[in-house]
């Protein structure tokens, strides 16, 4: 079940960013271990990360045309989230879905109340260029490579995608 977050779920949401983060992006030909990883993401665990979803969390009810957070619920436990946020384009991300509830569609329910939420913007994400899966799942929705591999944090290889604002009209 697809619900909008709420701030108490900030408490598994912190931790289970870090946990996703060690589950996806270990990669040792690209120096990304385990200690790599909590050095970049380890504060989404820590009680100040877990006050800053709560933050979030609690903005997308105040400015819900700036914020979006959603979080798939499989009985008690959350098992996915995507969140975004809205300044001169709309930014995606972070967006998980634990392996076990991959394959059922939530994925691409997410994502089209998400593309709902952005309207006709032009919405952009970074994603590691090893995560073959959510390249795959993110051009399905239509985005696209849009510009040079870069390294995140001087180390992870990330590939900008952007889906551009669908244009107006069409042919005619």
């Amino acid at each position: 079940m697809i619900t909008d977050a709420r701030p108490e779920d900030a408490e598994t949401l912190g931790p289970l960013h870090l946990r996703n983060w060690l589950r996806t992006y270990l990669n040792p030909d690209a120096g990304i271990d385990e200690s790599w990883i909590r050095e970049h993401r380890g504060s989404s665990a820590t009680t100040e990360g877990i006050a800053e979803w709560r933050e979030f969390i609690e903005g997308t009810s105040r400015y819900p045309d700036l914020r979006f957070c959603r979080v798939v619920r499989s009985g008690p436990e959350i098992v996915g989230y995507l969140r975004g946020h809205r300044e001169e384009t709309v930014t995606l991300g972070p967006m998980y879905l634990l392996d076990h509830a991959q394959g059922h569609g939530l994925g691409g329910r997410m994502m089209t109340e998400f593309l709902a939420w952005a309207g006709p913007a032009r919405i952009r994400l970074g994603v590691a260029d090893y995560n073959e899966r959510a390249i795959r799942f993110y051009r399905r929705h239509g985005f696209e490579i849009a510009g040079e591999r870069y390294l995140w944090r001087g180390r992870m290889p990330t590939l900008p995608m952007t889906r551009e604002a669908p244009s107006a009209g069409g042919p005619g």
